[in-house]
């Protein structure tokens, strides 16, 4: 297919931009795609657009991963319906530990970076819980979005005890690996972009200061009463129907709301490295990540239900028509992700990543092949809109070159792909965990992306640095 199969995702994601409209964007990149494959007829390629969206659930690992992305509306719903949510601001807040803008993008940061679960859960669960706390403190939804997105998959990349460590090290034992544990584990060492993203976000946070589009957002954001609601709120179903009840209530009806918010929270966390072990056999590393996630988040939900049930505060009728208007609120969620799942596909199908990596393929200087691996993931990335999708397309390419050479190579280059995915997967607009990290912080999408934007290029500039020295020195 050669350049052409450049078209779709470029198509979408100029479209995206220029638009605003993601949904649309989307499905005209998978249509343009499926034309280019039905031999350039876009009557066929329509139809076969469609039915590339349907195709999405023959695959049991995607569909499990669509319900999640539904059902964690439901355990989202469920806390912030019953002031849990509100009931843990209050306590952080009540507490001394939450009373300046420093310490509020330190909160997002820190649970961005303790909860390394899942990237998409990641970032749900840090916006859901922060987007209060950053309307009380005038800091701006992008500002969110932005600490969301920069923590999510780069701390799944780091601390690789979950779905994406098992993904990785399927990857590379089927590349014949001798060990793709360990050599995952060494990989991480020169994982420079995520390491460079977290680094540059908490810097952020501690000092408060910004540049490029993100100065605009927050001067706004001063400009707007305290805890006033941004109408992009009203989108991701906001808070504030909880209203002031929890507000009104003593530091110890707070405490008791706030275990709502935290024991679902806890045994969601503690489900994935459990579904993990048991899809694995015992091998945590080695299981199913999609399984996993679902179990984990019908866990977090199964005890809400009982905490409240305990509790007396609610009956089940009232628990089951809040979770399925949770679940409602985030099915334009699970249909961005059918479409991200579509596209990515039709990419595969186009071997848009193979026309990519041939582009750099030749005579190149070995010092700079790991910059450029670094470079090419990330275009890849940026294209598909999926770092997963990358890391399947690259580790096959990069595991021969570093057999080529020394003992440390594999580490390296195997880094320096992983690190590219998720560099061009954040910059990415058509990303999953971007379209997520914009609706967890309940932000315009393209906002979030325009803003965070110099952010990421920073972070990759100085991973890009990196792998040059890295390809100088080793």
């Amino acid at each position: 297919m050669g350049w052409l199969s450049l078209v779709p995702p470029v198509a979408a994601i100029g479209l995206a931009i220029a638009s605003r409209q993601v949904y649309l964007s989307l499905f005209v990149g998978i249509w343009l795609g499926c034309a280019l494959l039905a031999s350039g007829d876009p009557v066929a390629g329509l139809g076969a657009a469609i039915e590339a969206c349907v195709h999405v659930f023959a695959d049991a690992g995607n569909t499990r991963v669509v319900l999640f992305s539904a059902l964690v509306g439901a355990l989202i719903a469920l806390p912030e319906h019953f002031g849990a949510v509100q009931g843990f601001v209050g306590w952080v807040t009540t507490r001394g530990r939450v009373t300046t803008r420093r310490r509020a993008m330190l909160l997002s940061w820190l649970l961005g970076t303790c909860i390394f679960v899942e990237s998409s859960m990641t970032a749900l669960v840090n916006g859901s819980v922060c987007r209060p706390v950053f309307d009380r403190m005038q800091l701006s939804r992008e500002k969110l979005a932005y600490l969301c997105d920069a923590t999510a998959a780069p701390i799944c990349l780091l601390i690789p005890l979950n779905a994406w460590g098992a993904y990785i090290v399927t990857l590379l034992a089927a590349e014949q690996v001798a060990d793709p544990v360990s050599a995952l584990v060494a990989s991480v060492a020169f994982a420079f972009y995520p390491m460079c993203a977290i680094l540059l976000a908490l810097y952020s946070a501690l000092n408060g200061r910004d540049f490029g589009p993100m100065r605009r957002a927050e001067a706004r954001s001063r400009a707007t009463e305290p805890g006033a609601a941004e109408p992009a709120l009203q989108l991701q179903g906001g808070s504030q129907e909880q209203g002031g009840s929890q507000e009104q209530g003593g530091s110890q009806e707070k405490n008791g709301a706030a275990r709502g918010f935290v024991l679902p929270l806890f045994a969601m966390v503690l489900m994935m490295p459990i579904g993990l072990w048991i899809t694995g056999e015992g091998q945590i590393m080695r299981g199913s990540g999609s399984t996993s996630v679902l179990w984990a988040v019908l866990t977090g939900i199964g005890v809400s239900v009982v905490v409240h049930l305990v509790a007396r505060d609610a009956t089940l009728t009232e628990l089951t028509e809040v979770a399925f208007r949770g679940v409602g609120k985030l099915v334009p969620l699970a249909a961005l992700m059918v479409l991200a799942f579509a596209i990515g596909q039709v990419t595969r199908d186009l071997g848009t990543g193979r026309y990519v990596a041939s582009l750099v393929q030749g005579n190149v200087a070995s010092a700079l092949l790991p910059m450029l691996v670094f470079l090419l993931s990330a275009f890849v990335a940026f294209s598909t809109g999926t770092s997963w999708g990358t890391f399947a397309i690259m580790i096959p390419l990069v595991v021969p070159l570093a057999r080529m050479t020394d003992d440390g190579g594999l580490a390296l280059y195997v880094g320096a792909a992983l690190s590219g995915g998720v560099f061009g997967d954040h910059c990415s607009p058509i990303s999953d965990t971007t379209i997520i990290s914009s609706m967890a912080a309940g932000t315009d999408h393209m906002d979030h992306v325009v803003t965070q934007l110099p952010y990421a290029l920073a972070a990759g500039s100085a991973a890009a640095v990196g792998y040059l020295a890295a390809g100088v020195l080793l």
